[in-house]
This record gives C-alpha cells, sequence and structure tokens, in this order.
C-alpha cells in the first residue's frame, strides 16, 4: 500500500495516559481519531508497564486498518544529557561512547540498560543524548506488531515539542518549558544553541514558583543576565501574565489546530 493512503496513528505514552491521534491518510490529511486513555499508573523502577500494558486495547479501534504507529514517550520517561562540543570526537561512535560515559556518571550501572540516541543540535554546537529502557523499547514493538500495526518511530517529547515551535521561534533567546502532570523538563536556547537542559518533579503549583525555579537556573548557569522569555508547552492552558518579570508565550499547539484539542498536544503531528 502507497504511504499516502496509510492511516497513521500517534500515540503519547504517558504514567498514566494514553493519548491517541489517528490520522486518515490520503490527498487531504486529516484526524480521524481522538482520544485520551487514562490508567493507573505503576510506581518505580518501571513506570511505564501500565502504559504499555494498556495499549492492546487502544489500538483495537484503529488495527483493522494496519496503521503506521509513531509513539511520543513523555518526559518521564527519557533521561536527557546536554553534550558540549569537543573537537576531539571525531566520529558518531565516540559521540555514542562520551553521551554513556555522562550518563553512567549521572545515573550509575542502571545506563547499561538504555538505547541511547544522539542529536545534533548545530554545526560545532552541543549535541543532546536521550536515553530509553531498552525494555520499554522492546515492549512497544512488541504489543504494536501484535495489532498487526508497524511502529515506525519512538521520539521524545522534548524533541517534538521544540521541532514543533523551531520555525515560529526562529534565533530567540528563551526557556522552552514542558509541562505534563508531575513533571517539568526546561531547556534553555539561545539564538538556537541548547544552553541546559533540566528535568524535574513538580506538583500542581508549579505555575506560582516557576519565576523562582528560573531564577535558580540561571544562577546555576552563572548567566550574566537573565533570560526572561518562556515559551510554554502545558498541558493545561497558562496564563500568559501571571509572571510580570517574564514574557510567557503559549505555543502548546500549532497554528490552525483547534483549543479543545489541546489535551491531544503530545500526539499531534
Amino acid at each position: 500500500m502507497s504511504p499516502l493512503w496509510r492511516n497513521h496513528l500517534r500515540i503519547g505514552l504517558c504514567p498514566d495516559r494514553l493519548i491517541l491521534a489517528g490520522y486518515r491518510r490520503g490527498l487531504r490529511r486529516r484526524i480521524s481519531r481522538r482520544e485520551v486513555v487514562a490508567i493507573a499508573p505503576t510506581p518505580d523502577p518501571v513506570r511505564w508497564q501500565a502504559a504499555v500494558d494498556a495499549l492492546r486495547s487502544a489500538l483495537a479501534p484503529s488495527s483493522p486498518g494496519k496503521p503506521e504507529v509513531t509513539v511520543v514517550l513523555s518526559n518521564h520517561f527519557v533521561r536527557y544529557a546536554l553534550l558540549p562540543w569537543n573537537e576531539t570526537l571525531k566520529t558518531e561512535e565516540e559521540w555514542m561512547a562520551y553521551a554513556r560515559h555522562r550518563l553512567t556518571e549521572a545515573h550509575g550501572h542502571l545506563a547499561e540498560e538504555w538505547i541511547v540516541q544522539v542529536t545534533e543540535t548545530a554545526p560545532r554546537g552541543p549535541r543532546i543524548a536521550a536515553a530509553v529502557d531498552k525494555a520499554l523499547l522492546d515492549a512497544l514493538e512488541a504489543k504494536i506488531s501484535e495489532s498487526g500495526s508497524a511502529l515506525v518511530s519512538v521520539q521524545p517529547y522534548l524533541m517534538v515539542a521544540f521541532n514543533r515551535l523551531q520555525s515560529v521561534i526562529g534565533n530567540e533567546w528563551y526557556w522552552l518549558v514542558i509541562e505534563e502532570p508531575g513533571r517539568l523538563t526546561l531547556a534553555l536556547i539561545e539564538r538556537g544553541i541548547w544552553r541546559a537542559i533540566r528535568s524535574r518533579r513538580v506538583d500542581e503549583h508549579w505555575r506560582r514558583t516557576l519565576p523562582e525555579i528560573l531564577e535558580r537556573e540561571d544562577a546555576v548557569l552563572g548567566l550574566e543576565r537573565p533570560c526572561t522569555q518562556i515559551v510554554a508547552c502545558t498541558h493545561e492552558a497558562i496564563d500568559t501574565n501571571v509572571h510580570k518579570d517574564y514574557i510567557v508565550r503559549d505555543l502548546t499547539l500549532a497554528a490552525g489546530v483547534r483549543a479543545s484539542d489541546r489535551n491531544l498536544a503530545m500526539a499531534l503531528g
């Protein structure tokens, strides 16, 4: 079957929910399925197990069309490291070894069980290492294959959100703030160059304390002046006027996407 006519299902995999956006392919690509499936999360260390177990029933309505499937992984399930440019690293293998070394330093022997991807951000610029449990990737492939569908891509939510807004933001200096229930992921990006990535647990009051969170990060990074621009991708709408010392832009949804689809933002493509 030509890819032009093959249906595509995008799934946001989170500890407490599956977010599904189904696309019917053709000359005019359109959303044919919108659904959020709540699940009871499992505790650490295998927080993804309940979400993977829920895939079988969640995939069933789309299975007859044998769609291609893209999975967007919650930042709860991904560990990130920002690798500064190092001119002594000449090959992709050397960059990968460096990434594994950094992750092992930060997380210990657990890093040995992770699949690591290293992404270039700019010529002679930092690279991003993203690590995911190998067991999670194996389980995803098995569950999706059982449904008769084809897993074509697994992407970290941080990179999906960044790629969606990159053409809108351009070369500005800003904090990218990605919120999911219970987690905040922050990336400082200066004229296209990644300066920092942070991921931390938060409670429901994070909006009120966000200025203090960013001020601490500015201090840790030793910035000569604070970065006061925020680009937000949030589970619920953020009041862009609430932080008087910051310019806040809510770019959770791409232009033309209806506001009622905000709960699907993670899976939209």
